[in-house]
């Protein structure tokens, strides 16, 4: 017996694999052999193409195409109509099905409503991509990123509040009080 929630206009293809928790609402479509982690929550409207790969906790607002060749890690956020691509030059009269390229969306990341994630760039863990953006380029862990084309605006904490580098280049997330350091342009989480 299944252990998620389908709402009966949600349509689910054979050979998929659905978590413990996982919430599919009005109209999605879950295509062929999907990973669908544990309590992730799919909107409405929401098509998921082939073998795509979500981890736990995804959060998918309505109306998102998530298409095959990526992979969304743990506590990834798609907001509302964002989108991903998968060939970088399609035409409708050229195959381009083995040209695929991968795109993976790492822990925390969160994907602003509007944005489109141009295919073979991945989003660092704890990103913050704005509404409406463009990604054409590998992002950073802990960067914000706006416009289009994107680019990168500064930093965020987990908790998504921009960070204030201090002389000593550390910074201290409002909400969580968690630590950060940049060193070399990079920004991890020290406390």
């Amino acid at each position: 017996m299944a252990n998620f929630f389908a709402h009966e206009t949600a349509i689910i293809d054979e050979g998929c694999i659905i978590g413990e928790g996982v919430k599919i609402w009005h109209f999605s479509h879950i295509m062929p052999n999907c990973i669908i982690g544990d309590k992730c929550n799919i909107g409405q409207n929401v098509v998921i193409s082939p073998e795509v790969v979500l981890g736990k906790n995804v959060k998918i607002q309505n109306n998102v195409s998530i298409y095959t060749g990526v992979v969304c890690e743990d506590d990834v956020f798609l907001g509302p109509s964002m989108v991903f691509t998968n060939v970088i030059n399609p035409r409708s009269a050229v195959n381009r099905k083995n040209e695929y390229a991968k795109t993976i969306v790492k822990k925390g990341a969160s994907i602003g409503a509007n944005a489109t994630i141009v295919c073979g760039h991945d989003i660092g863990a704890f990103a913050f991509i704005g509404a409406g953006a463009v990604v054409t380029k590998n992002v950073p862990d802990h960067a914000l990123l706006v416009g289009n084309p994107a680019k990168q605006m500064g930093w965020v904490s987990e908790y998504g509040h921009r960070l204030n580098f201090n002389d000593e280049g550390i910074a201290i997330c409002p909400e969580s009080n968690q630590e950060y350091q940049i060193k070399n342009e990079r920004v991890e989480r020290i406390k």
